[in-house]
């Protein structure tokens, strides 16, 4: 088992970044895809980004591409998530997960995930 523990939300103006982060122990981590998910009030969990053991391949979903940057530290074992041009759409709660494979096959389906932080609240105002 894995433990997520993610840091970096808060309260931003729209247009304003954030950084989100990602501290992953107990497990091997740079065998490992990760990704980030976001929860708003009343709907579903959906995808936001993932990266692939290496780092070298990531996925966006179309919502955030060109604003957001997902990338890892593996002798950190840390993911972050890079938020700019933030809109008030983006409020969520952020959560990051750690799935068993190494590659992005199916890494936009909450299903395939095997761990979950805790999540970090990012709220942004208009």
């Amino acid at each position: 088992q894995v433990q997520l523990v993610e840091s970096g939300g808060g309260l931003v103006q729209a247009g304003g970044s954030l950084r989100l982060s990602c501290a992953a122990s107990g497990r091997t981590f740079s065998s490992n895809a990760m990704g980030w998910f976001r929860q708003a009030p009343g709907k579903e969990r959906e995808f936001v980004s993932a990266i692939t053991g290496n780092g070298f391949s990531t996925l966006y979903a179309d919502s955030v591409k060109g604003r957001f940057t997902i990338s890892r530290d593996n002798a950190k074992n840390t993911v972050y998530l890079q938020m700019n041009s933030l809109k008030p759409e983006d409020t969520a709660v952020y959560y990051c997960a750690w799935r068993r494979f190494y590659f992005l096959t199916g890494a936009n389906n909450v299903t395939t995930y095997d761990s979950w932080g805790q999540g970090t609240q990012v709220t942004v105002s208009s």
